[in-house]
Order: structure tokens, then sequence, then C-alpha cells
């Protein structure tokens, strides 16, 4: 399985953990770098002396290679990059912001940088901001999502063919299957995330994560695309936004409905009810809680066999 996104991360299997908030702390993202995939922490719910705690934590958990996921949106963004660049973080994954901004500065750091985009324009600003590659995430995924709508299955190969650099498809994938499909379509690796959230080391509270596995198909919705689109489980929460919608809101009244701390009301403490549950479309094929490190197995063992499956159709026809 070797490629230029396993050569240029160091990892076995071209598989990484989606940097996801309040599921990926250093117990997941050791989890999945022991498991021979990229394991990401993700910073986005983090205060900056959490972040260098779980980082310093993820070091003595793995001597393999490893990564946080920052959104460039964060409020202590300075105060967060200077932490990832003295504490020597390898690969830096960048989200919701300009990569110009920054991409620069980290590689300076001797830091490999991946950008997060969801349509070929940005993928493109990316390229030409010197990131080392790109992960192009369909509409499919769980949390916050491109305003184009674009699914995985179009946007992987509008990408490839747009890009010089690696590409690594996320959104919709959680199976060996999904992964071959992906790479098929031009992808280097996948990356996962609601699959990594419905395992023992995931930080989520346990009823999000049951919640996870008991969803069917249909049950998330991407909705406040008016403030970032998101992509929820229906819940009390979710019913109470689409009866505000009827009213016809203004930004500012949905902002309100919002309030602070929803996605930790409900992935972190576990309110099932007024909590803000993100999650991908892909979670009605997700049906039971395991170890990370099972879910990377699982992955590529479903992989080789779906590869050798395609090959003796070919073969016979």
């Amino acid at each position: 399985m070797e490629n230029r996104i396993t050569s240029l991360f160091g990892i076995k299997y071209p598989i990484i953990q989606g940097g996801m908030i309040w599921a990926s702390g250093y117990k997941l993202a050791s989890a999945v770098s022991n498991a021979g995939g990229l394991g990401l922490i993700g910073a986005g719910s983090m205060y900056p002396d959490v972040l260098r705690e779980h980082i310093q934590k993820v070091k003595k958990a793995t001597d393999q290679p490893y990564g946080v996921n920052v959104p460039l949106l964060y409020t202590d963004l300075e105060e967060i990059l200077q932490i990832i660049i003295e504490e020597k973080v390898p690969i830096v994954f960048t989200s919701a912001g300009n990569p110009k901004t920054y991409t620069q500065r980290l590689k300076d750091a001797g830091i490999t940088v991946v950008h997060v985009v969801s349509s070929v324009k940005f993928a493109l600003k990316c390229q030409d901001a010197g990131v080392d590659a790109v992960v192009a995430e369909g509409f499919e995924a769980g949390g916050h999502n491109g305003r184009e709508e674009t699914t995985t299955l179009t946007l992987i190969p509008m990408v490839k063919a747009a890009l010089k650099i690696p590409l690594i498809a996320a959104g919709g994938i959680a199976t060996g299957r999904g992964m071959l499909a992906a790479m098929t379509l031009g992808a280097e690796a996948v990356q996962v995330g609601s699959r990594f959230v419905a395992t023992h080391e995931a930080s989520s509270h346990l009823a999000f994560k049951q919640a996870v596995v008991d969803a069917k198909e249909g049950d998330t919705h991407l909705t406040l695309k008016e403030l970032a689109p998101v992509r929820l489980l229906r819940n009390k929460f979710w019913g109470d936004v689409q009866e505000l919608y009827k009213t016809g809101p203004t930004t500012e009244e949905l902002k309100t409905l919002l309030g602070r701390a929803r996605a930790k009301k409900g992935m972190f403490e576990g309110d099932l009810n007024e909590g803000e549950l993100e999650i991908g479309q892909i979670s009605g094929l997700i049906d039971d809680i395991i170890p990370a490190a099972q879910v990377v197995e699982n992955m590529v063992s479903e992989y080789e066999e779906a590869r050798k499956e395609m090959m003796n159709r070919s073969l016979h026809g």
C-alpha cells in the first residue's frame, strides 16, 4: 500500500483518523498511529494548555508519526501554533481558513502541512500556498461542511484532475470497500472520522457513541448553512432549529438558538436532546463500538479482499 502519502507521513497504511472535536484526544491518535495509520489530535476543542498536554502524552504513547488538526478560525490560534512548533509536532492538518496565512511558517519549522477543502477552487489555492497534500471532503462528512454540497464521489476525481500534489479523500468513508472506491477515483489515502468516533479510545461520551451506532440512513441532516453548514444527527436541538427556520429567522436569531458549547454538551457531555451531535452519513453503516486498531485492521483486510474481487472479475469477465 506504499504511495506518496504513506511515504510523506512515514506510515504503513494510507488511513488518516480525522481530528474531530471532542473525540480526537491522545488516546485515539496514539492508538491509530500504533496500528499503522496516522492519528490526529483535534485541537478545535482544546484550550492551548490542554493541547500541549495531549501532544506530550501522545509522544509517550507512540513512537509512530502523529499529527494535530487545527481549524484556522481558532481564537487562540497564535498560541496554538507556537505550542505545535515548540513541541515539534511532525504533521499539521489545517482547515476552515486561508492556507496561505500559516503554511510557510509551519513548513519553515519542519512541519508537513495538509489542508482540508471541499472544492477544486480551494484545492488549487492550497497547492499554490505550498501545502504538501490536500484532503478533499465531500458533503457526506460529519461536522462542518462545504457550502457547495459536492459529494465525495464527484469531488475526488475533479480535484485529482486539477492537482499535482497528493490527494486524501474524506466524507462517507468507513470501510475498506469505501477506501478502495476513493483510491480508484484518484486519492492516495482516506481520512476517516465517524468510524473512529465509535471506538473505545475516542474521548466522546458513551451516549453519543451509542447514538452513532443506533443511527440509520437519513438520520443526519446538513443545516445552519447561514452560519457554517454542519451535519448533525436529528434530535430535539435539530428539531428546534427546523422550527425556527419556519419563521424565516435572521442570522442573529440562529446564533442565539445555537448559543455556546452546543457541541461539547452533546458529543462530550452526552446530552442527546439539547446537544449538537456532529456525525457523518456513514453512521448508518456503523453498528458497533470497537478498538481503534480494529477499525484499521478491518479496513485494510476489507480493502484487500475487495481489490482481489475486482481483479478476479476483470480476469474472468
